[in-house]
């Protein structure tokens, strides 16, 4: 079982194009980078956190899908990353059919947190899920599963209204299938210091959940943009870029707020 030090993060908005992905591979890569064990788990059927960790489609022999479907556990799924301390758990297409697959079985939102369950030892400090960019039967799983919701939002004027509709999501998740979930933080992602209107946002935001939103800005940069089709996270395609920058300062947030809540 996984012990209390664990910590499962669901990294989620229903919206899509928000740097969700990209915030869940840079995240764990820095925190892999500082010596913590990282296990992603690609719960998107595009398998795009796959593809920006350089797993190869053919390599994905066994993929969340078969976790889902109870014909493979965690340990067996998992591939080793050329990051050191990073690990995944690939995604393939077929993931797009496991709602139908499983509607009928009573516990087919507590799928991957049996899965979890049973993996074993504690061999990761951080399990990150990457969840598709819908309030699906998979988005519950990982919400189900998990300790907290990290949330990438885009600086854009619509943010607020997405971010309602999941925090609604997150409290229905709460009440009735995970009471100990919480909110780990909002990113603000995409920022761009130039345009008013993005520090606008990020100022209306913070009036709204107020210490939830990290301090780290996420800037818009051309070099994390560029680092999947190398099949690699920003940090390590460019380290000295803003974008692996900001990364690295999140993840030290991250570390940070996790010893406030053991230290409460």
């Amino acid at each position: 079982m996984l012990g209390k030090e664990n910590r499962i993060i669901t990294v989620a908005n229903q919206k899509g194009g928000v740097g969700k992905t990209t915030t869940a591979i840079n995240l764990a890569t820095a925190l892999a980078a500082i010596g913590e064990r990282v296990l992603i788990i690609d719960f998107d059927p595009q398998g795009n956190a796959s593809t920006g960790l350089g797993i190869e489609r053919h390599e994905r022999v066994l993929s969340s899908y078969h976790i889902m479907v109870g014909e493979a556990g965690i340990a067996e799924a998992a591939m080793e990353t050329d990051v050191p301390h990073l690990s995944i758990v690939p995604s393939t297409m077929d993931l797009l059919g496991v709602e139908m697959e499983i509607s009928d079985q009573k516990d087919r939102v507590f799928k991957l947190k049996k899965a979890i369950a049973a993996f074993g030892e504690d061999t990761y400090d951080y399990i990150l899920i990457d969840c598709p960019p819908s309030l699906n039967l998979l988005t519950i799983n990982a919400m189900a599963a998990a300790h907290s919701v990290l949330v990438p939002l885009q600086c854009e004027f619509f943010a607020l209204e997405g971010l309602s509709q999941l925090l609604e999501t997150v409290g229905q998740v709460r009440s009735t299938l995970n009471p100990n979930l919480d909110i780990q933080g909002i990113v603000m992602t995409m920022f761009d210091s130039r345009n008013n209107l993005a520090q606008q946002v990020v100022d209306d935001v913070r009036s709204y959940l107020g210490d939830k939103v990290y301090r780290t800005l996420i800037p818009r940069n051309v070099r994390v943009s560029e680092a999947p089709s190398y099949g690699k996270p920003a940090i390590l395609y460019d380290l000295r870029c803003s974008g692996s920058q900001a990364y690295l300062k999140l993840a030290s947030e991250v570390i940070q707020r996790e010893r406030e809540r053991k230290a409460a």
